[in-house]
């Protein structure tokens, strides 16, 4: 059995599938894709992942895109420990916050991350290059337009706070219920997972601000996640954005 998991360091949607095989103690080989010469948009690659995006898990022969669909993955193959619901009304409850998180907060938390950091890649690049680049991403075309080398604009920031905030808001609620540890109660979940690597980034972008004072469940999950040894291991020297982009702090 053979596990090579295809990621950037700092892709949150790279670090969710980290944090699931660490939690289960797989052994993988841990390979970082080149973001600088793009490779995930070079033919080898996209042979793997259409998409162009990473991470990608190859399991033997099997290859499975798509970070949500690799951790559910993972956890099917994988049973034990278990990081699912026992019964089907435990597991539609995970996957419903599944699918929030990847429509919401997961596209949300780019907003800020390039507008803060990861413009800084295209600043110096010619016009037409840009454009290029742009034109190459097979499902992320249109995100890197709106970008357009400047940044996104008041309006779609604005959007992004909110959607950010509405998450941090619900994660309050669903924790304060019944003062459980984790979103689903006791046990620790693939959702979990799906959800930290946001709370991570918008704490790494100054963001903290959105639940430090207010949301003390939130805060006392966010600790607890961060004393797991599956947390210590995925965030790795050069795994968040102030690392590379802002070393001194």
């Amino acid at each position: 059995m053979t596990l090579t998991l295809y990621n950037f360091p700092q892709s949150t949607c790279s670090q969710k599938v980290r944090l699931v095989l660490w939690e289960k103690g797989l052994a993988f080989e841990d390979r970082i894709v080149d973001h600088k010469s793009r490779e995930h948009l070079k033919p080898a690659y996209l042979a793997l992942n259409p998409n162009g995006v990473v991470p990608t898990l190859v399991h033997d022969d099997a290859v499975i895109i798509d970070s949500s669909v690799i951790i559910e993955y993972l956890d099917e193959i994988f049973p034990e420990p278990s990081m699912s619901m026992p019964d089907a009304v435990g597991r539609a409850h995970m996957r419903k916050w599944l699918r929030y998180f990847e429509e919401v907060p997961t596209p949300a938390i780019r907003v800020p991350s390039f507008n803060k950091y990861l413009v800084k890649r295209y600043e110096s690049l010619p016009d037409d290059e840009y454009d290029q680049m742009a034109e190459d991403h097979p499902i992320r075309k249109h995100f890197y337009q709106r970008l357009a080398k400047r940044g996104f604009g008041d309006a779609e920031t604005r959007e992004a706070s909110e959607r950010l905030q509405q998450t941090v808001d619900r994660v309050e609620t669903a924790l304060a219920a019944d003062g459980r540890p984790w979103l689903m109660g006791d046990r620790i979940t693939v959702a979990d997972a799906c959800l930290l690597p946001t709370i991570d980034r918008a704490s790494d972008l100054g963001l903290g601000g959105m639940w430090e004072k207010s949301h003390p469940n939130v805060t006392a999950w966010y600790a607890r996640y961060r004393g797991r040894s599956a947390y210590r291991q995925t965030y790795y020297s050069g795994s968040r954005l102030t690392e590379i982009f802002d070393p001194a702090g």
